[in-house]
C-alpha cells in the first residue's frame, strides 16, 4: 500500500480516496515540506497493478492499511491525513494506533459512509466557465460535474491528478468494495475516549458528495480539533480554495510541532 515517501523529518501518512490515487494529494506537497515534514504515500488497492486477493471491503482495506503502517513504521509516531474515503480509513487508523499518532486530518472525509444516510447541502455551481471546462479536456463533463468555483487552474489539476487515476483504477474490485462501503463500526464509537492530539477537519460548504454537516456533528469527540467549513469549496476544495486549505495544513503541522 505505501506508495513512496519523500523527504525527511516526521512523517506524514496522507491517504487518497475512492477511485483515485495518491496524486489527488499531492498539492498538499508544498505545505507539508516547507514544514520539514515527510510525505508517505498511501495507494489503495483498485490503483494498478492490483494484487491477487486484494482487500474487497472497506474493514479489510482498514485492517491492512493499519498491519501495513506497524510494518513500515515500526515503533516510530506518524501523522495521517486523509481524503474523503480516506478520510474514513485515516479515523480508523488513527484512533486504532493511537499509542503511535501524532495527530490526524481529514479533508473532505466521509463520516457517513452511504451516500443516502449522508447530509448534504444541494447542488450549487457559484461560478461557471466555459475556458476551464476545455482546460480539463476529456475529462471535462466530470470536472464540471463536480466542480462548484470552475477555474483553469482547478480544471486543469483535475485532469492531471484525479481523471488519469480515475480511468485506471480496477472497477471491478471498486464495485466490491462499494457494496460493503461501511467499517463494522465506526471509530469514534468503538474508541470513545475523546481524541486529544491535534486534530483538522476540513469541509467544502458546498461538497454535495460528502457534506460537512456528519463531520461538524463529531466534533466534540476531537478535543483539539480544527473545524474548517470553506465556502466556495466543493468535494475538491483543495483545488478551489488552495492558499486557504494550505494554511490550515500548515497550522496543523504546527501544532503537533509545538
Amino acid at each position: 500500500m505505501i506508495a513512496q515517501e519523500n523527504g525527511s523529518g516526521r512523517a506524514l501518512v496522507l491517504v487518497h480516496g475512492f477511485g483515485v490515487d495518491y496524486r489527488v494529494v499531492t498539492p498538499l506537497d508544498a505545505a507539508v515540506d516547507a514544514a520539514g515534514w515527510r510525505r508517505v504515500y498511501v495507494d489503495l488497492p483498485w490503483v494498478p497493478p492490483v494484487a491477487e486477493g486484494a482487500p474487497d471491503s472497506t474493514q479489510k482495506i482498514a485492517d491492512a492499511l493499519v498491519a501495513e503502517l506497524r510494518g513500515h513504521f515500526g515503533e516510530e509516531p506518524f501523522a495521517i491525513l486523509g481524503n474523503s474515503f480516506g478520510g474514513m480509513l485515516a479515523r480508523h487508523v488513527a484512533h486504532e494506533m493511537r499509542d503511535q499518532m501524532l495527530g490526524l486530518a481529514t479533508l473532505v472525509g466521509a463520516f457517513v459512509p452511504y451516500t443516502a444516510d449522508r447530509t448534504l447541502p444541494e447542488r450549487l455551481i457559484l461560478r461557471e466557465d466555459e475556458e476551464a471546462r476545455r482546460a480539463a479536456g476529456v475529462a471535462a463533463a466530470d470536472y464540471a460535474e463536480i466542480a462548484v468555483v470552475q477555474s483553469a487552474a482547478s480544471a486543469r489539476a483535475y485532469a492531471e491528478l484525479i481523471a488519469p487515476a480515475a480511468r485506471a483504477a480496477d472497477e471491478d474490485l471498486m464495485a466490491r468494495i462499494a457494496s460493503d462501503y461501511a467499517l463494522y463500526r465506526e471509530p469514534e464509537a468503538e474508541h470513545p475516549e475523546p481524541f486529544d492530539l491535534p486534530s483538522l477537519h476540513v469541509f467544502g460548504r458546498q461538497d454535495q458528495v460528502t457534506g460537512f454537516e456528519d463531520g461538524l456533528a463529531l466534533r466534540a469527540h476531537y478535543k483539539r480539533g480544527t473545524f474548517a467549513v470553506l465556502d466556495a469549496g466543493g468535494h475538491n476544495v483543495h483545488l478551489e480554495r488552495p492558499a486557504l486549505v494550505e494554511a490550515l495544513v500548515t497550522d496543523w503541522l504546527a501544532r503537533m510541532d509545538a
